[in-house]
């Protein structure tokens, strides 16, 4: 088989799919691309043993068929060279000896046969399907994969869990110390149904989505996930596992709210950091008529910090603990000017939520508190 096609476009595409490969993969040719030429439609392929990514360039010029698999690092390494000219790529039948003719030189590459690639997975039957904005998904996995756990024990929460109903979607990440949930209602399923989507394909997801633009396709059984863009198409395996009931750790009834600058409220925080006890990482936030003091204390080393800030509440006093790592965590996801910290009490978790909410979605985060001794 014979094409040519434009180093610029042949690079931009292995550079998006090349994100897939494992270096260490147990099988040899999963560290190459396979390439597959249909007509004048080039189909790329990379693949680990879980996820696999395909993309497709249309060429004004193809001879023959077939699929050979080519070495990655060599072929994005030589494409890197080439400024943006035309590659004629030809095939040998039956040999598969491969060439590279570009206006100056000739480079010549081992391939392999095709059909030793792994093939796509399929669906079953009753698979469910939703569509939406790359928008809206590259918002959703945004303010969520932080929040995530890496948690041998816990495999259900080391992803992000798609909660589809007839009326929204909410994405959804914990690690039972933080959580970060967006729900918006921009986009729907046909049933209620839900997935977790590993942390790998998020990754994968996030890169690709705001290069692409318009709308994809979710389609989905219970151990696969496929997603559909206009020229790009992920297939991945899902999280096993249920998925904690999140809904009913977040608190509903807060009558204590603190409105406060969102990048006032994250540097005190960083600085104030400083001066906790590193294995704890221990703020203290005391609430007064329109004032927060943020303040830490290491005793072993006889340090502290204290700093105030204008905010605006009109609760009664109140003194609360919290995780500094977490809360500068959720601060530095949350794309706003002024944030409200929602409360009940110091021993029940706190919900850090926009000031200003985004159109059609709505962004809430929690982070449970920590004892104070005082």
């Amino acid at each position: 088989m014979k094409f040519s096609v434009l180093s610029s476009a042949l690079s931009s595409h292995l550079q998006m799919i090349s994100r897939v490969i494992n270096p260490k993969s147990p099988l040899p040719i999963l560290d190459k691309f396979l390439f597959t030429l249909e007509g004048k439609r080039l189909t790329l392929t990379a693949a680990d043993m879980e996820t696999m990514m395909q993309t497709f360039i249309d060429l004004d010029s193809a001879e023959g068929s077939g699929s050979v698999a080519l070495g990655s690092k060599l072929l994005l390494d030589t494409l890197k060279e080439f400024g943006d000219m035309p590659l004629e790529f030809n095939v040998e039948d039956g040999t598969l000896a491969t060439s590279i003719k570009s206006e100056s030189g000739v480079y010549n590459l081992v391939a392999e046969d095709g059909s030793e690639y792994p093939k796509m997975r399929t669906l079953g039957d009753g698979a469910s399907q939703l569509t939406l904005s790359t928008e809206v998904l590259n918002m959703g996995l945004n303010r969520t994969v932080f929040a995530t756990a890496d948690d041998e024990n816990r495999p259900s929460m080391n992803g992000i869990y798609f909660d589809i109903t007839m009326n929204d979607l909410t994405f959804v990440g914990s690690d039972a110390q933080k959580l970060s949930c967006m729900r918006t209602i921009s986009a729907r399923g046909e049933q209620d149904c839900s997935f977790i989507l590993p942390k790998k394909p998020t990754n994968l997801l996030r890169a690709i989505s705001p290069k692409v633009g318009g709308n994809l396709q979710v389609k989905f059984d219970d151990k696969n996930a496929v997603f559909t863009f206009e020229n790009y198409v992920m297939v991945c395996r899902l999280q096993e596992g249920k998925y904690p009931n999140y809904k009913t750790v977040i608190p509903q009834n807060n009558p204590y709210k603190v409105t406060v600058d969102r990048v006032s409220l994250l540097n005190t925080l960083r600085r104030i950091s400083i001066f906790s006890n590193q294995a704890l990482n221990l703020v203290k936030v005391e609430l007064q008529p329109n004032r927060m003091t943020v303040s830490a204390q290491d005793i072993d080393f006889s340090i502290s910090a204290t700093e105030d800030l204008v905010c605006s509440y009109d609760g009664d006093p109140m003194k609360i603990g919290f995780n500094s790592t977490l809360l500068v965590e959720i601060l530095s996801n949350l794309p706003c000017d002024e944030v409200v910290l929602e409360l009940a009490d110091p021993s029940r978790a706190g919900l850090v939520v926009p000031l200003a909410q985004d159109e059609n979605a709505e962004t809430r985060m929690l982070v449970m508190p920590m004892m104070l001794n005082d």
